[in-house]
């Protein structure tokens, strides 16, 4: 990643491996369903103590907030000893490309098994597919 060239970061979602045990039709091949999204453009660098502590709260507090209080105990010297490893960056989207490949292909009756059988996966990768694919209207 280097500022004034484009870069591309990639936010995936669920994903999960389709059997073909659960199409109609039984000469058929499994397949992956997912969720991803591709973002393209120029990245702002920075490492200066100020932004990443910015940075580094955000996150804690988007992310786990009960790690703040654990956080916010270590000593100054620690912190500052772990800021100087960390380089955080910006981009500011110039392109977004997104793919929802969800059987949409599919039969109705395909896509309702497709779900059925995904949502009971505790694995969240899994049933977050079929999820996405109630949200989608397909199944019905």
């Amino acid at each position: 990643m280097k500022e004034g060239e484009e870069s591309l970061i990639i936010f995936h979602g669920p994903h999960a491996y389709i059997s073909p045990s659960l199409y109609e039709i039984r000469e058929s091949v499994p397949t992956w369903n997912y969720a991803a999204v591709h973002v393209y453009g120029e990245p702002t660098l920075f490492s200066g103590e100020e932004g990443l502590t910015e940075t580094l709260n955000q996150m804690i507090n988007t992310f786990e907030s009960s790690y703040m209080a654990q956080w916010s105990e270590m000593s100054e010297e620690y912190r500052s000893r772990m800021m100087k490893h960390i380089v955080g960056f910006e981009i500011r989207a110039k392109r977004l490309e997104a793919k929802f490949k969800l059987s949409q292909n599919r039969t109705k009756g395909e896509q309702a098994r497709i779900i059925e059988s995904l949502s009971q996966n505790p694995d969240s990768n899994i049933s977050g597919i079929a999820e996405l694919m109630r949200q989608e209207g397909l199944g019905h």
